[in-house]
């Protein structure tokens, strides 16, 4: 670990920031350029504290998972989250996780994006990252470990996943699924975590077996979608769709026509965010 490497690296990249450049406001005037050290530490999900620590050439070597964290925090290319890396003492995150390593681009426009729901998945169906509309509307996304990771390998293993859409329109969003997953698989190949996923499903779905073989491939780039929430009911939307270069990510945006039912409902969503209601008895 290369504790004065790391702490200049860090310290030149955070300066580097504007508060805008990460989706906060600009707030007071500042006497300092950049971010503050307590705003990369909340981006990052770390404490204030172990954060100056690194940047005062201090503390325990960070591992991986908290390097990670810390390159999406400080919106780094894919070469400046390897030197990241190898600086702090790791070697460069291997091309299966490296993978979700967020574009800084696609992060630039979701920063952007305060009063719609958006997120940005892997080709796999991974939810990378989501703003608060879209925790309010989708849930929180981020717990998921192993396979379930991907919304796709969810959509056909646990029955929960498929509530918040009309039961008329389940049979489509199979199909739209697999289809997904096999374009990905095409690419990746079949002995990628593409072809993990499918033979896992394979096996644990017989309807996912059976859409396999119809070799459906596409990626939605546009799409109009009805969503149940639990407290405001059926919400119609426009999902819009913004791939990276290597389509290995996508950014979603969910809006809705201005003075529709649907914009209505996406406004008291901003307002009511991921509270839930008691049920009356």
């Amino acid at each position: 670990m290369d504790r004065a490497a790391l702490a200049d690296f860090l310290r030149r990249r955070r300066e580097a920031l504007q508060p805008g450049d990460v989706g906060l406001a600009a707030g007071v005037r500042r006497r300092a350029p950049g971010l503050r050290r307590e705003e990369v530490a909340a981006l990052a999900t770390m404490s204030t504290d172990y954060y100056t620590r690194l940047e005062q050439q201090r503390g325990p070597q960070p591992s991986p998972q908290l390097l990670a964290s810390l390159a999406r925090a400080l919106r780094l290319t894919g070469d400046e989250r390897d030197y990241l890396f190898r600086v702090a003492g790791h070697n460069p995150p291997a091309s299966v996780s490296a993978a979700t390593h967020v574009s800084p681009a696609l992060l630039r426009v979701l920063d952007r994006l305060a009063d719609t729901p958006a997120l940005i998945l892997s080709n796999l169906g991974e939810t990378l990252v989501q703003n608060r509309m879209a925790e309010a509307l989708f849930g929180d996304r981020s717990g998921h470990t192993g396979l379930a990771r991907s919304e796709i390998y969810r959509w056909f293993t646990d029955p929960a996943e498929r509530s918040r859409y009309p039961e008329a329109d389940r049979d489509r969003q199979s199909r739209a699924q697999v289809a997904n997953l096999r374009a990905a698989y095409g690419s990746m190949g079949p002995q990628s975590r593409a072809g993990e996923l499918v033979r896992a499903l394979q096996k644990a779905s017989p309807e996912f077996a059976e859409l396999w073989e119809r070799h459906e491939v596409a990626q939605r780039f546009a799409d109009h979608k009805t969503l149940i929430h639990p407290e405001l009911g059926p919400i119609e939307l426009d999902c819009q769709v913004l791939f990276t270069e290597d389509q290995s990510q996508a950014l979603l945006v969910l809006t809705a026509p201005p003075r529709s039912e649907g914009y209505e409902k996406l406004q008291l969503l901003a307002v009511l965010g991921t509270e839930r209601f008691p049920a009356s008895t």
